[in-house]
């Protein structure tokens, strides 16, 4: 049992996208802890008063068409802020998240949500401060032995063979369950099943600034265009794809906005390739 000494909300959020500013809530679900260890709970599905993008549907699976008799974050904002009078906050990422994005909403209602004097407890972090992910730390879980001379190259590189070595003895039986609820064991030793398991294919350059979609389609993953086609976007404002290659982008991103664009004028004959 929790020891506490007011309430404590769990809560978690589902939106229109990442972007605090752009963003908007469309779902909110909270368990309330009282210091009896008793509990109740709050779920709204909200119209968030924007279209809520395919790439954000394709995660939790609310649609359009699910919220346009809901009520909007305003009709039940008061309601929401007496539910979480002098309650503590607690979440998976939630400082970086959930948090602010609740903040703005209650401020774009005009209700200065305070949180100065509430305790603030995110369970990722806590995660991760127990448990780094850093190659020292690898070492120690798998290995059972101390790095002792962690950031020199040699050291580094052997104690990672033999991480991965760990790794395939430990987890040669474990099941893994995929997003699409799909189950495999991954880690074994075989090279190709350790690559795609390993590497992000969502990404098509290595820094992460252009991804994939559900639909094949190579999007952005930064900026204005956020999950928007590069096909698309250089198509309608080719001036982003200049800007692109005179910015401070790695080459390797550049390299691939550069076959994007080649490859569209290549299906597309009216699509205009200036040359660099």
């Amino acid at each position: 049992m929790l020891k506490l000494t007011r309430p404590l909300a769990f809560f978690d959020l589902e939106t229109t996208g990442t972007n605090v500013v752009k963003d908007r809530i469309i779902e909110i679900y909270i368990l309330k802890i009282s210091p009896d260890n008793s509990y109740e709970d709050y779920h709204k599905i909200i119209n968030p008063g924007v279209k809520i993008p395919s790439e954000a549907t394709a995660i939790h699976g609310i649609t359009n068409e699910d919220v346009m008799d809901k009520p909007a974050f305003a009709d039940i904002s008061h309601r929401l802020e007496n539910f979480l009078a002098n309650c503590d906050l607690a979440g998976y990422n939630s400082n970086k998240f959930d948090i602010p994005m609740l903040i703005e909403e209650f401020l774009r209602c005009g209700i200065d949500f305070d949180i100065t004097k509430r305790r603030l407890i995110d369970v990722q972090n806590i995660f991760h401060k127990m448990e780094p992910r850093t190659l020292k730390a690898a070492y120690r879980f798998y290995c059972g032995k101390e790095l002792h001379d962690a950031h020199e190259a040699k050291a580094d590189t052997r104690a990672t063979y033999e991480i991965l070595i760990s790794q395939i003895e430990k987890y040669k039986d474990t099941e893994y369950i995929y997003n699409d609820g799909s189950v495999s064991k991954p880690v074994k030793n075989d090279m190709d099943a350790l690559y795609k398991f390993s590497y992000n294919q969502k990404n098509v350059d290595l820094a992460g600034h252009i991804g994939i979609n559900r639909k094949g389609v190579e999007v952005f993953n930064f900026g204005k265009y956020k999950g928007k086609s590069v096909k698309e976007v250089f198509r309608k404002e080719p001036q982003y794809y200049d800007w692109m290659m005179k910015a401070d982008f790695p080459l390797s991103t550049k390299t691939v906005i550069k076959k994007i664009k080649l490859k569209a004028a290549a299906d597309d004959s009216g699509f205009i390739i200036k040359k660099d």
